[in-house]
């Protein structure tokens, strides 16, 4: 349920009005908390209940076959204090994946299974979580491998600057 909702939040962050528009930390909307380098940390209280993101858009994208059309696709790592969750990685992957299809993200030579439900892929392994985010604190790029339902195949390469930033950002705002 809390995974929808923060599908839903970052949903209405997209199509929500600048920066310097935005409401303050508190509210349903997500409230932009800093930008770092490519990387943004946001705040909100859905329900009542705080949840920290810092998320990114791909620096590139790729289809195959190519020029498929989706939607926008996303990296975020949240932070949910009320459910003891820190540091939970996940994207949106802009189509509906493949049923039972594993998703890839790799850092370098190494690599995250992910599973999938509908247009969100999050980390297969909830142990490796910690190591993935300490890899995207030191790596330079991370890449997200999909299948839509549709069979075309997706590669987003995502850039590591400014996360190390963001998720202390994250870590301070959400205790």
């Amino acid at each position: 349920m809390i995974k929808r909702t923060l599908l839903s939040l970052v949903a209405l962050l997209m199509i929500s009005a600048p920066a310097s528009a935005q409401p303050k930390p508190g509210g349903e909307q997500p409230a932009l908390l800093g930008q770092f380098g490519d990387w943004g940390a946001y705040k909100a209280s859905p329900g009542g209940k705080t949840v920290c993101f810092a998320l990114s858009k791909p620096t590139s994208a790729a289809t195959e076959p190519p020029n498929r059309p989706r939607d926008a696709s996303y990296l975020f790592v949240s932070t949910r204090p009320a459910e003891k969750v820190k540091n939970e990685f996940s994207a949106i992957v802009g189509y509906p994946q493949k049923p039972g299809a594993e998703a890839t993200a790799a850092i370098g030579s190494t690599t995250f299974a992910m599973y999938t439900q509908g247009d969100g892929a999050w980390v297969k392994n909830a142990a490796e979580e910690g190591q993935l985010v300490d890899a995207m604190r030191r790596g330079a790029d991370l890449v997200v491998k999909s299948e839509s339902a549709r069979g075309t195949k997706t590669t987003d390469t995502y850039s590591l600057k400014g996360i190390a930033q963001a998720l202390d950002k994250v870590a301070e705002e959400c205790r």
